[in-house]
């Protein structure tokens, strides 16, 4: 397999030409309007206005406190989330709401520490200085805080330590799950519910405009939607599969007049994929043997390989009917279908070699929001996956903006090693290219090693970190990460 990434197309129209030979329906501008365009117009919500269409996607970076307070890893990356010019910040960080929750150690969460508030306040404020110092008002800055339970994926110690609301055949023995595992009861649910609301409240307090009800990326709220096998009252029927995520946000609206609530959800789903062992390559593998396929959310239960938006429009006429229009659209998981969730060149070191140009998996995002878009115009909708396209991210971002395909354009790891493009964008300015994202994975390799996350190969800042020097060798010795293998499976990346 052979592929091209964006970085290697040397004009807007050599990398046109190649975009849309994989889907006639994209589109990408030969000139950036900068903040003249589409990407510079504001929006309103509820009264409160939204300054340009740039969103940050919360992007964690396993480096809070052992007792889940930020460190200054983190208050330097909050810092540079204002620094970018975006005017939705979209959670900054995921903060899990209780301790059994939480994805890593290094999680922020909710607990009985005094201090927690104070940490929360300490992010809020860095984010305003940041944008300050680019220059901007935060009169139309708005910041919400990313609430979530990570369920299946929990790893609150360092070791797999599943929370899961229903057996799954595919991803049981990803986390370590054996026959006599045990889901997570419904009372134990209602109390991860009322910390939801908990949570809330902290963040109402502390100062932060919204919060996200996490439904995405395999973890708990996702998982719910999906909870096809488990009985009554929270799983089953769509309308009981979706109970957890209404009730949670109506005690909210209940405890915190006048916060505002959005929700995050990985709108579309796949099978699990898993690594060939002789191409490394990422497949399905027999996924035929599930057919009708009952797990999973917004899935084709005839071909799992493919998505079904019935349900998934069904959820988002739900979520509007509840009075929230704030809906951040994402797809999949990064546990596994990472080349869907998150295209890039180079995959981390638990993943696999893309099965397809990553640029099909920009696309899959692309088509994923524009279909939601099309049926709930009233919703502001930020779309993700967009890093990949690197130096035309700005031309595809106009281009998806300026014809109502989508109304915030989310990016995430772009942000850790060259948070300024927003701006730079925004102001006409050129871009840095030796800035710009090139998806080597590392920050996610470092998590999956027990590192923190960061920009290890472009930002000196973690370059000379001491985890930096692990990393490397660390990749060294994976196959999938090694530049000999990427080199001899798509022929062009060299790393």
């Amino acid at each position: 397999m052979k592929y091209k990434p964006p970085g290697k197309h040397r004009t807007v129209e050599e990398f046109r030409r190649h975009f849309l030979s994989l889907d006639s329906s994209m589109g990408v501008e030969e000139k950036v309007l900068g903040g003249d365009g589409p990407l510079g117009r504001t929006l309103v919500l509820n009264g409160a206005t939204i300054g340009n269409r740039f969103a940050v996607h919360p992007m964690e970076g396993w480096d809070g406190t052992a007792s889940g307070l930020p460190s200054e890893h983190t208050l330097r990356r909050w810092r540079n989330f204002g620094k970018s010019g975006a005017k939705l910040v979209w959670g900054g960080e995921a903060f899990a709401v209780q301790e059994d929750g939480r994805a890593h150690p290094r999680q922020l969460y909710l607990n009985r520490n005094a201090e927690v508030g104070r940490g929360l306040k300490s992010l809020l404020e860095e984010t305003k200085q940041g944008h300050r110092e680019t220059g901007e008002t935060t009169d139309d800055l708005y910041v919400g805080l990313q609430l979530t339970h990570s369920g299946r994926f929990a790893q609150p110690h360092g070791p797999h330590a599943p929370r899961i609301a229903y057996r799954h055949p595919q991803l049981d023995p990803k986390v370590g799950l054996g026959p006599d595992a045990v889901t997570l009861t419904d009372g134990e649910l209602e109390g991860i519910g009322e910390n939801f609301v908990r949570a809330a409240k902290l963040a109402w307090n502390t100062g932060f405009q919204f919060v996200d009800v996490k439904c995405c990326h395999g973890y708990l709220l996702h998982e719910l939607l999906g909870a096809r096998s488990r009985p009554a009252p929270y799983g089953g029927s769509f309308e009981n599969r979706t109970r957890f995520v209404r009730l949670v946000v109506e005690a909210i609206r209940s405890e915190c007049p006048g916060l505002e609530i959005g929700v995050r959800v990985s709108i579309c789903d796949v099978f699990p994929y898993s690594k060939n062992g002789e191409t490394l390559c990422g497949e399905a593998k027999d996924w035929e043997k599930y057919v009708p396929y009952e797990h999973g959310f917004g899935i084709d239960a005839n071909d799992p390989r493919k998505p079904d938006f019935t349900e998934s429009l069904q959820f988002l006429k739900m979520l509007e009917g509840m009075g929230i229009r704030l809906v951040n659209i994402s797809v999949g998981s990064p546990y596994y279908c990472p080349h869907l969730q998150r295209p890039a060149t180079y995959p981390p070191s638990d993943g696999y070699l893309p099965p397809e140009d990553p640029l099909a998996g920009v696309i899959f995002h692309l088509r994923a929001v524009r279909v939601c878009k099309q049926a709930f115009p009233n919703l502001l909708l930020v779309g993700s996956g967009y890093s990949y396209l690197q130096e035309y991210l700005p031309n595809v971002a106009q281009h998806e903006v300026g014809a109502g395909h989508v109304d915030f354009v989310g990016i995430g790891r772009m942000v850790l090693t060259y948070p300024q493009m927003p701006i730079d964008v925004l102001e006409g300015r050129r871009l840095d290219r030796k800035r710009i994202c090139r998806t080597f994975s590392d920050c996610t390799t470092g998590p999956r090693l027990g590192l923190l996350s960061g920009c290890f190969p472009l930002d000196s800042y973690y370059r000379t970190l001491p985890e930096a020097a692990r990393l490397r060798e660390a990749k060294k010795t994976n196959p999938v990460t090694s530049g000999t293998a990427l080199a001899g499976k798509t022929g062009e990346v060299k790393e």
